[in-house]
């Protein structure tokens, strides 16, 4: 028998979400923070925007790589509209393998031919694949203290958790003791790890492992992974804008195959200056051919079973510039000038913050550095009454330099050291 329509105030109560859905927040705070700095600026405000990781340029326009931008402009009509193979187009693959892994080696054979990789809708795609391919829902990944604000998101929308080690020790290094014990503790309780390690140019903070930090960490796996499974997810998003070329990392991570797997997030966003394009590529790393066919196949399968597949034209555009010697190069050559551009940022900030008594941790190139402060919330009001836009997070306020104009420097940091030291 069917039951009458529900009616009035009882049909109002009812919900069609899922309980665990129905209190999700409705827009991401940093995109939030951006849209309310944009307005008031647009109302002739006075208004310094350090919030959203986009790089613009001195005049506040967004920058591109004109080569990138060509050669995007370039593909046919037809070839951007078709429909892309499902785990991304080979010669795209092959691309970001080379520009990730360059002539780096694995026990006697370029790391770029024993991948498994496919692309995705950015960076967060890639990222949302290693949360959901190499953990049980239920388990918990594993990250610094210090995180960007979507790696939780994305644990939670898969139904999975989200823990971390404290960041920096107290003489302000990475804390590789407290990475090993929470790896030991993580392992011990669910039998399997994934870690999110994000550096070069860590996003909040602009941290980037050094040489012996990398080293501790390749050691700690070693000797943990006995204990079970450990996936290593390196977030590079920003790594080709800062000091420390990615081969230090890499010689220490590729060498932990195969007993942990190294995989990469890589994103055309920050590398090549294209948010919007959406495409990135998540690639793993794994000498034994049976273990990379079983990883492909079950990449495949999300890709299928989540967003189909990746923009055609971006991909396509970018494999022309990935796969021609003269084209790499000049973009290159482009990027660097914008590397150049933040780099004096950097610099500019250093000067300045360290004698304002600002805290942060040790800055050499990237998107952001990250303030430290008690009742970061609450500053971070107190700096919006003032025009001055940051993204409060526990215990600090990050700091995007990646839009803020060299000249406004001095502003900025003049108006954070009132706050915070107030």
């Amino acid at each position: 028998m069917i039951r009458p329509a529900r009616r009035g105030s009882e049909a109002l109560a009812m919900s069609f979400l899922i309980p665990s859905r129905t209190t999700r927040p409705g827009d991401d705070p940093i995109f939030a923070l951006n849209a309310e700095a944009r307005a008031r600026a647009q109302r002739g405000e006075r208004v310094i925007n350090a919030t959203v990781g986009s790089l613009l340029d001195d005049r506040g326009q967004l920058a591109t790589l004109p080569s990138v931008v060509s050669a995007l402009g370039a593909i046919p009509a037809t070839q951007a509209a078709a429909y892309a193979a499902i785990g991304g187009s080979p010669d795209f693959l092959r691309g970001v393998a080379r520009d990730l892994l360059g002539e780096h080696e694995l026990r006697g054979t370029k790391a770029r031919e024993l991948v498994a990789s496919v692309a995705t809708p950015g960076g967060t795609g890639a990222l949302r694949h290693a949360i959901a391919n190499f953990l049980e829902p239920g388990q918990k990944l594993l990250t610094t203290s210090f995180y960007w604000g979507p790696y939780k998101t994305l644990a939670d929308e898969a139904d999975r958790g989200l823990a971390t080690f404290p960041m920096f020790d107290a003489s302000g290094a990475l804390d590789t003791g407290a990475f090993r014990r929470e790896l030991e503790a993580l392992l011990r309780a669910q039998g399997r790890a994934l870690l999110l390690l994000n550096s070069p140019c860590h996003n909040p903070t602009g941290y980037s492992f050094d040489k012996r930090e990398w080293s501790a960490v390749r050691g700690a796996i070693e000797e943990l992974s006995e204990l079970g499974p450990i996936a290593v997810c390196l977030d590079v998003a920003y790594a080709r804008f800062g000091a420390q070329p990615l081969g230090v990392m890499l010689d220490e991570m590729l060498a932990l195959a195969p007993r942990a797997l190294p995989m990469f997030a890589w994103s055309a966003s920050k590398t090549f200056l294209q948010y919007g394009l959406r495409v990135g590529a998540l690639v793993t790393v794994h000498p034994d051919d049976d273990e990379r066919r079983r990883i492909q196949s079950a990449l495949n399968y999300s890709c299928r079973g989540v967003w189909s597949n990746v923009n055609a034209g971006g991909m396509a555009g970018l494999a022309a510039v990935l796969g021609d010697d003269a084209r790499t190069a000049e973009v290159d050559r482009e990027r660097a000038a914008m590397v150049e551009l933040l780099a004096r940022r950097v610099a500019r900030w250093n000067e300045l913050a360290g004698p304002a008594g600002l805290r942060y941790p040790r800055y050499d190139g990237g998107f952001f550095t990250t303030v430290f402060c008690d009742d970061a919330p609450a500053k971070g009001e107190k700096l919006k009454e003032r025009g001055l836009f940051v993204v409060p997070q526990a215990g600090a306020l990050r700091v995007a330099l990646c839009s803020v104009a060299e000249a406004d420097i001095p502003a900025l940091v003049e108006g954070i050291a009132a706050v915070v030291r107030g």
